[in-house]
């Protein structure tokens, strides 16, 4: 019998999100050969706090990986792809490779109090102007310091150089190479609010202001590099196996549409939503949006990018079908189908604060205008609308920061399946709407990059696409948006009072422009 041939060169492309974790395989002609997710669970220890096992997420990659090794025996696995949840960062034993304490996820709030006291003190212009991100909890600067204060010995384990800090990417690589990497890229960089976007390093006086060491930081690196090769991690996966790509999802999502820059404007709507558009230079939001680096090539420097980030999107959908004991948001988009309209309801789904362009952390999320005529229909459409009027809000920001019209926005992640949310975007927009045939774009952005990297012949993103356009009038659409925007301002007064609102982060990019 003719011994196995192997199959053509593959990308094995892990998606470390927040809810899930996936695993693919990529062909050469850039379609996904076979595709294994994972759930991981979400710990909420008390309010506003949100954390996540590490181990549980490396168990997940390591699992994954073994299915796809076993239901594809002959693939030839020539790189390692990385595309992870950004913000969500863990500090772990330099030598033992054991977590200090659960990872605190992108949505907690539990450094709130320090970012409020960092505001207090006049730094928000400088940090905004330094890191290109406004003060706020969802950002791993003011998580790193709460953690050291707060885990046990942290701090002084960390002046002897015992420990270890960094976001999830970079803790995949440090097991995948058996503890011997501790790296990130730019794009991951980038949103650690400890990253100086104009010098492109680690900046101490975010260090200082932030009370962080930078000895425990990772080596931030290309997103193309050859970031270490696997080392006694994965019994399916053979030693020597490199890691050719790392990038943030939101990051490599953008690369799938938009690897040219050419400004394609693209939102990635999974647990919250990132929308994020390639600019020319660093851009410098005066609108409450954040300037990010979108990925860096080992031989084309980095590309820089605009980015508006929402808290909660498909989490709002699916924490709505939890309390109305649907199955998920599957089933809550399938009730919200049942009726033509939500009746005057509004849902402000602001369950972990308004993220941009609102930046207001003690905001929580709304039910307004019900009556007794209210049925579970029409809750379940305003919830989607709720995600679609933040989108949209986030749209605007761009619009105006950037001085031109987008007329067709690009959407992916699992919020994209829901043909009912797409229309929404579209009629309350009045933009045409772009979905791919495949919503893993995360997976297959980080894929193409470790692929370009490695010399692999693949195919860019499936280009067959369902678009979506404008149904709605436009006074129909006027009136809609500005329900919307009055919501969003009696929430913003409500929750305004004697301790006073925090500074919009629109307010301290504004003023770092200036």
């Amino acid at each position: 019998m003719a011994p196995a041939v192997p199959s053509d060169p593959v990308v094995l492309a892990i998606d470390q999100g927040t809810t899930n974790t996936k695993a693919m395989l990529v062909r050469g002609d850039g379609q996904i050969m076979l595709s294994r997710p994972r759930s991981v669970p979400l710990a909420f220890p008390q309010s506003g706090w949100v954390e996540q096992s590490a181990e549980d997420i490396w168990t997940t990659v390591v699992d994954l990986i073994a299915e796809l090794c076993a239901a594809a025996p002959r693939a030839s696995i020539a790189a390692l792809a990385i595309s992870n949840q950004r913000e969500t960062v863990l500090l772990w034993d330099r030598h033992t490779g054991k977590p200090l304490a659960p990872a605190v996820t992108w949505q907690c709030r539990r450094s709130a109090d320090r970012c409020a006291a960092l505001r207090a003190d006049g730094h928000e212009e400088e940090i905004a102007s330094l890191s290109g991100l406004g003060i706020d909890p969802l950002f791993p600067a003011a998580k790193i310091s709460w953690m050291l204060d707060h885990i046990p010995d942290a701090r002084t384990a960390a002046a002897r150089g015992d420990i270890l800090a960094g976001t999830i990417d970079s803790w995949l690589l440090w097991k995948l190479t058996g503890g011997t990497v501790h790296a990130t890229d730019t794009s991951n960089a980038s949103r650690t609010q400890l990253f100086n976007l104009d010098r492109l390093t680690w900046d101490e006086r975010l260090a200082e202001l932030f009370d962080i060491p930078l000895s425990i930081l990772p080596q931030v690196m290309p997103s193309d590099s050859l970031f270490g090769t696997v080392q006694d991690a994965c019994p399916a996966l053979p030693d020597g196996t490199p890691v050719r790509a790392m990038m943030g999802d939101s990051h490599a999502a953008l690369f799938a549409h938009d690897e040219d820059a050419s400004g394609t404007v693209k939102v990635t709507i999974g647990t919250g939503s990132s929308l994020m558009v390639a600019t020319p230079a660093r851009a410098r939001s005066t609108h409450g949006l954040s300037g990010t680096v979108a990925w860096s090539r080992s031989d084309g420097g980095a590309q820089y990018a605009l980015e508006g980030n929402i808290s909660v999107s498909g989490h709002a959908a699916s924490f709505m079908a939890k309390m109305m004991g649907l199955a998920g948001a599957a089933a809550l988009s399938e009730l919200a189908g049942q009726v033509d309209s939500s009746d005057g309801v509004i849902v402000v789904p602001a369950l972990a604060g308004l993220g941009a362009p609102h930046w207001q952390t003690d905001a929580r999320g709304t039910i307004t205008g019900m009556t007794l005529g209210t049925m579970p229909a029409h809750l379940a459409r305003a919830t989607l609308e709720g995600i679609a009027h933040q989108i949209c809000d986030v749209i605007e920001a761009m619009e105006a920061d950037l001085g031109q019209d987008f007329p067709a926005i690009a959407i992916d992640g699992g919020g994209s399946e829901s043909a009912l949310l797409a229309q929404m975007l579209a009629d309350f927009s009045g933009k045409t709407i772009i979905s791919p045939a495949s919503a893993e774009t995360s997976a297959l952005g980080a894929a193409r990059m470790a692929a370009l990297a490695t010399g692999i012949a693949i195919g860019g993103q499936d280009r067959q696409e369902t678009r979506y356009h404008p149904a709605l009038s436009i006074n129909y659409r006027k009136e809609a948006r500005n329900l919307w925007r009055a919501a969003i301002a009696r929430l913003i007064a409500a929750q305004a009072g004697p301790a006073a609102a925090p500074t919009t982060a629109g307010n301290s990019m504004a003023a770092s422009a200036a």
